[in-house]
């Protein structure tokens, strides 16, 4: 994968092959990560890998290098089996309820479908937020960074409510293109939860009681967050 940062130091301007570049590194990074996530109780190492990679992308416009990439994954994989274990068993269940309830296999009609249909569509915001945070850290820290964007999603909801659309849009992406694509897509997704979640307020720490201090890069905002670091 190749450097934002070349680019602007050599013309001070990014044009449209940088553009086509930082695309084909977004789409290897969705194939990398769906290939890493395949055995399903690695998908939480491989997620936060991903993360990792793209904070670190953002931050200096530069991708980390496969060494570093390669030992962040091996770090996590263990620690991460519980964390996708929790993660597929609650997706499965929603899934088997929005299924149900779709079909009239059990009472609740539409308001129950949306209801449900809603719970599912803030966790997956959630979820994406936890997976922002854990990049923010090297990919590792779950725990940590799940009760973090607990505390975030309640002093920001706006921030939670954008992230939400964001894992929703991806989700109907992924029924509607090619499943082949599917794989690109995920690359593309990792991409815009940080984005998004980059350019929205970030609640204090309130144990830390300090600002957030600004990225180097002047991209965006990074958290300062003790407990993840």
């Amino acid at each position: 994968m190749a450097s934002r940062a070349e680019a602007i130091e050599v013309g001070g301007r990014r044009d449209w092959r940088d553009v086509v570049r930082d695309a084909a590194d977004l789409a290897l990074l969705g194939v990398l990560l769906t290939l890493a996530a395949v055995p399903l109780l690695t998908a939480a190492a491989a997620a936060g890998t991903a993360s990792a990679a793209v904070h670190d992308w953002t931050r200096t416009g530069s991708w980390p290098s496969a060494r570093t990439t390669l030992r962040r994954f091996g770090r996590s994989v263990l620690p991460g089996v519980p964390v996708s274990l929790l993660a597929l068993s609650v997706a499965a269940l929603l899934a088997a309820d929005l299924a149900a309830l779709a079909t009239g296999s059990v009472p609740g009609g539409p308001v129950a479908l949306l209801v449900t249909a809603l719970i599912a569509a803030g966790l997956a915001g959630y979820a994406g937020l936890v997976v922002v945070e854990v990049g923010g850290n090297g990919g590792g820290r779950w725990r940590a960074a799940a009760r973090f964007t607990a505390r975030a999603c309640l002093d920001a909801p706006a921030r939670w409510a954008a992230l939400t659309g964001v894992t929703a849009l991806a989700g109907l992406l992924a029924v509607l293109v090619a499943p082949v694509a599917v794989p690109i897509l995920a690359g593309y997704t990792v991409a815009a939860l940080h984005a998004v979640a980059g350019r929205l307020p970030v609640p204090a720490d309130p144990a830390a009681r300090r600002p957030v201090p600004a990225d180097p890069a002047g991209r965006r905002p990074v958290p300062a967050h003790p407990e993840l670091r």
